[in-house]
């Protein structure tokens, strides 16, 4: 049995769960194999030993056993196998036995594939600087100089009755600390008044007199005060109460694995062309720079910028960005619509119907998956798992995508302890909902902060709706708003009320704009601006249109504007009207008041003859008539109504001087 050029290893785990290979290889258009093991990890390791020897990569229908699969691959030297875990996703169920295009579907999704992702190298040679106030913090310092260079730091209203160590093996001070930045591997910390500690205090802690401001370095940073941090929450800054001795020893037990090179990946990728935040110093879209909780995105120019080393892979700013600017890249690419639409289409083709698509992120699903499993029911045949490393990421296009592509239902899972960065997630719940419901169907996505087994299997017992049919089956290419544009398409060919507009609400990301005809002078500023190229002009007429679906309400057409005309106007317009431009002012073009060409928009023209209409400039007779002119009859009429004058030309000519002329000065002079 192969799959995506892969050989598959079927194992049943002793026979706990039913496997139709023959069913399988159909709905996979591949041969069964020739070989269904039992134990494969134990009694018939000596059959992976020899696939491993065939050189063919291997795909191994094992979760739980990973490790040694990739362990035995690397002693025989051979590729480490891909692992797709059956057992606790499909095998291990009351529903085991319908659970057949849920098995296809999961080892196609597994088979493919992944574009690697850019990666970050991290370097920390472990060095600490611990900040508090208590003994606590010298204590910390303590156990922590025993490997690596410690420095501690009080602050000024620190414990008066400290008692400083017998022999100093680290660095002591006290300060107070103003702002840090960096990241692992490369924090500064700025302390104003500080002061070392004095090497002969007999009792109680002293210091000598403070050096002023200065900055500390470190790799890592312990902090102790209990208070406000000094950064956002980022890898290598430990933030722990003082009071808190489990959580202190957590946190020393992190430290000493925070030495050496770490590479993590460059979660999002910018693209700074498309990126709405401003033009021109007119700032307009910061809604990836509010959700971003470490701080690692910050304006550059008119685009944001990320810092990599700092990104903690949240995901919520690439929720959020409604141009499509910010891509969460883990996944690189487009993988991630490409797993979506293997499983989705794979558990159709097997036969599979009403697919509940269960997006968990890694680390926090799995094991209340393996938990439903162990212990209760475990996951319904219908329940599809999808691993991703941040649902605070996912967006409207995720979401109305799986809808159009056939999920009944999509249910997130999150973890609560991640609740501030889901704001994104669940307003992309909700305007998905939005769209279903105004399209005819009840709600199909929904978010659930879960960490009980129990909770979660009572959310997958609920009705999964009827699937859109026909599902689309469109690749997603492109970014954001093509992917967007795709799905909405699809969902509204196929709605039940297939309505031709929705109202939406205020930060939506989808809409048009409104223009005072009586303000607007069709100057283009607001062409100019957009980053998402809805608006545009034309070459021989004054003309203001809008592509609806490029609109991504940032506004800023409507802070650019010199003349305050533009309103924004969200709504989602489903018919083909709004993928092709519309009109939203036009005008005749302004003939020269000279030799009648055409040169600019009328009202242009008038709002400037209003504006200088009694300025000194124009006080002249005839000298407003200059803007009703073309560039070039303009520069004649400045001569006509300056006579004589010479406005280009330059100063008189110096006339040369000879020997004979300072002589006649002389001889003049002389005579008098």
């Amino acid at each position: 049995m192969k799959i995506g050029g892969r050989r598959v290893l079927m194992c049943s785990c002793e026979g706990s769960m039913p496997l139709d290979v023959k069913a399988l290889a159909k709905a996979l258009g591949t041969e069964p194999p020739e070989r269904v093991f039992t134990q494969l990890c134990r009694a018939q390791a000596a059959a992976y030993r020899e696939a491993l020897a065939d050189g063919e990569p291997l795909l191994v229908c094992c979760g739980q056993e990973a490790p040694l699969f990739g362990e035995l691959a690397g002693q025989a030297g051979a590729e480490p196998p891909l692992c797709v875990d059956l057992r606790d996703r499909a095998g291990w169920s009351d529903q085991a036995g319908a659970a057949t295009p849920k098995m296809a579907a999961l080892l196609a999704q597994a088979a493919l594939a992944t574009e690697p992702t850019p990666s970050v190298t991290l370097t920390s040679g472990g060095g600490v600087l611990v900040l508090g106030r208590s003994q606590v913090v010298l204590e910390a310092g303590r156990r922590l100089s025993a490997e690596r260079a410690t420095t501690c730091l009080l602050l000024p209203d620190c414990d008066s009755d400290l008692v400083p160590p017998p022999v100093r093996g680290l660095g002591l001070f006290r300060g107070r600390p103003m702002k840090a930045s960096g990241h692992l591997g490369a924090f500064a910390v700025t302390v104003a008044g500080l002061a070392g500690a004095s090497p002969s205090a007999r009792g109680a802690l002293a210091f000598e007199a403070g050096i002023g401001e200065r900055a500390l370095s470190a790799d890592i940073v312990l902090d102790l005060t209990g208070g406000p941090a000094l950064l956002p929450p980022r890898d290598g800054w430990l933030v722990v109460d003082p009071n808190d001795r489990a959580g202190l020893e957590r946190a020393l037990a992190e430290i000493a694995g925070l030495v050496g090179e770490f590479e993590k990946p460059r979660w999002i990728r910018i693209d700074a062309a498309l990126c709405a935040h401003s033009r021109n110093g007119q700032v307009a879209c910061t809604r990836c720079l509010d959700a971003c909780p470490s701080g690692a995105l910050t304006p550059l120019g008119d685009a944001a910028s990320v810092d990599a080393h700092v990104c903690g892979g949240h995901g919520s700013c690439a929720s959020v960005c409604p141009t499509g600017a910010i891509r969460f890249n883990v996944p690189a690419g487009n993988s991630l619509f490409q797993h979506l639409s293997t499983l989705l289409e794979t558990f159709r083709t097997a036969g599979g119907g009403r697919p509940l698509l269960l997006i968990h992120q890694s680390g926090h699903g799995e094991d209340l998956i393996a938990a439903l499993a162990r212990f209760g029911a475990g996951l319904p045949a219908a329940a599809l798992p999808l691993t991703v490393p941040a649902v605070a990421a996912l967006g409207p296009d995720l979401l109305l995508a799986a809808l159009a592509k056939g999920a009944g239902r999509v249910l997130l899972l999150a973890d609560p302890r991640h609740g501030d960065d889901l704001g994104p997630a669940r307003a992309a719940v909700d305007l998905a909902n939005r769209v279903a419901g105004a399209l005819g169907w009840t709600c199909r996505a929904e978010l659930a902060e879960e960490t009980d087994p129990a909770a979660l299997a009572a959310l997958l017992a609920g009705p999964v709706p009827e699937p859109v049919d026909p599902a689309a089956e469109f690749l997603v290419l492109g970014g954001k708003r093509q992917t967007l544009t795709l799905a909405l398409a699809h969902l509204h060919r196929h709605a039940p009320n297939p309505v031709d507009s929705m109202p939406l609400a205020a930060g939506d990301p989808f809409g048009t704009i409104l223009v005072d005809q009586a303000r607007c002078t069709l100057c283009l500023a607001c062409v100019g601006a957009c980053p998402a190229k809805a608006l545009s002009g034309l070459p021989d007429k004054p003309s203001l249109g809008i592509l609806e679906a490029n609109c991504v309400q940032c506004g800023l057409c409507r802070v650019t504007c010199p003349e305050k005309a533009v309103t924004l106007a969200p709504r989602l317009t489903f018919t083909a009207a709004a993928r092709t431009r519309q009109v939203l002012k036009e005008e005749e073009p302004y003939p020269c008041l000279r030799c009648g060409k055409p040169f600019a928009s009328k009202s242009g023209i008038d709002r400037m003859v209003e504006r200088m209409s009694g300025h000194s400039m124009f006080a002249q007779p005839g000298r407003l008539d200059l803007i009703r002119m073309c560039e070039d009859c303009r520069v004649v009429a400045q001569y006509e109504l300056e006579e004589g004058a010479r406005p280009m030309a330059a100063a008189a000519p110096r006339v040369p001087r000879t020997t004979d002329d300072y002589l006649r000065e002389r001889d003049g002079k002389t005579e008098k």
